[in-house]
């Protein structure tokens, strides 16, 4: 038996003589008198020597058929019977585990199959073409490294939700022990940091709101709910999916005041909104439209307005904003009229970052809140925009 290891151009060679070649690991070749080849791994299996076939040329290549060795040799040295692994089932391809991963998913996916459809297209553009033919337990890092890598700067948002559905793929089939590790999670040690981009949204400097405010308004095309709940936005500085999630239930028109539960929260805390004129004549709209609906701005299917919604009313109309810029410019009005600091922040729902000044600061400031946003609202209908204290405000 020759002593050199396998090399690909010898194993193809038809003037090969009859015998056995061996390669590493007890990886043999044996050549008949016929011509026709297989692949043997011969190794000791508690106490006995034991031969076993491991394929063909060409159908199993020599890196596999290397692999295959390595994994029997280092089963055999730890006790255990490598015939054993030739009679687990067929394992699935990445592909199959994509779709067991999905329907594992889809248990608390609550929207219509958005988000199913999302996951399909991301995964079929960015990992099916390199890993959907694989079998699930030989996809490797580099694997993953290689899906990844194009898009880890350039896209860097598209690429990390792609490698948090890999992961996800990849922990199903950990869970069904069809294989021990995850190659999405152990590359992001590998690649490189993402250049960081400060982007900020689209917003209009505060003096220009009421203006688009308007314009907004007399769209014809638009569904009134889109421009009803965009008004309702600017006027209470809220984002948009606590506007287009909000329920009748939530508002109480006697105390001007919409009180958003924990869970619609982005800090998962309960808020009071104050309640101005321009917010209020929104809700007023949306009352007189009402057709039984909980949601205090159904689309025209009667589900939540989608925020691509509001953006292309703004869009449309020739606003340079996107719906959450409307918070950017009421900071800066509050900022340049006066408003503490403290108060601006508790108007935009924002948490104190620093721990030690949350410790003590628990109130949620409503009372001046108040003042402060009836003055945004009479900023922008064009009335007097000073803040006037809580007591000061108009019945």
């Amino acid at each position: 038996m020759a002593k050199k290891r396998l090399t690909v151009a010898f194993i193809k060679s038809a003037s090969a003589p009859p015998g056995i070649y061996g390669d590493d690991h007890g990886l043999r070749l044996r050549v008949m008198p016929s011509g026709s080849r297989q692949w043997i791994w011969r190794g000791t299996v508690a106490g006995k020597r034991c031969d076993l076939g491991l394929g063909s040329p060409p159908y199993v290549g020599l890196a596999e058929a290397r692999e295959t060795a390595f994994e029997y040799r280092r089963l055999a040295r730890r006790g255990g019977d490598p015939a054993s692994l030739r009679q687990r089932p067929t394992l699935p391809t990445f592909a199959e585990a994509v779709e067991a991963a999905i329907e594992v998913q889809r248990l608390s996916w609550k929207d219509g199959g958005r988000q199913e459809a999302i996951w399909r297209s991301r995964l079929d553009c960015y990992a099916m073409p390199r890993l959907g033919r694989l079998r699930v337990d030989r996809v490797t890092v580099a694997d993953v490294m290689a899906v990844l890598l194009p898009i880890w700067q350039d896209k860097h948002e598209t690429a990390r939700r792609v490698r948090f559905m890999l992961s996800a793929c990849f922990k199903w089939a950990i869970s069904q022990g069809h294989r021990q590790d995850n190659p999405a999670d152990t590359v992001t040690a590998a690649l490189p940091k993402p250049a960081r981009v400060a982007k900020h949204h689209k917003a209009l400097p505060h003096g220009e709101v009421a203006a688009a405010l308007d314009k907004m308004k007399a769209s014809k095309r638009a569904w009134w709910a889109t421009k009803a709940c965009l008004q309702f936005v600017i006027g209470t500085a809220c984002r948009s999916i606590e506007a287009r999630g909000a329920v009748w239930s939530e508002i109480d028109l006697e105390a001007r005041e919409w009180r958003v539960p924990a869970s619609r929260m982005k800090a998962k805390r309960d808020h009071v909104f104050p309640l101005n004129d321009l917010a209020l004549a929104a809700l007023q709209e949306a009352a007189d439209m009402a057709d039984g609906s909980a949601l205090v701005f159904p689309s025209q299917t009667g589900r939540t307005l989608s925020d691509s919604t509001m953006s292309k009313l703004l869009r449309e109309n020739g606003i340079e904003a996107v719906p959450h810029g409307f918070r950017s410019s009421f900071r800066d009005w509050a900022g340049e009229t006066g408003v503490a600091r403290e108060v601006a922040e508790a108007c935009l729902a924002h948490v104190v970052a620093n721990r030690t000044e949350a410790a003590y600061a628990r109130s949620d400031l409503l009372a001046r809140r108040v003042g402060v946003m009836d003055a945004w609202g009479r900023y922008l209908t064009g009335e007097a925009g000073e803040v006037i204290p809580f007591r000061e405000r108009r019945a």
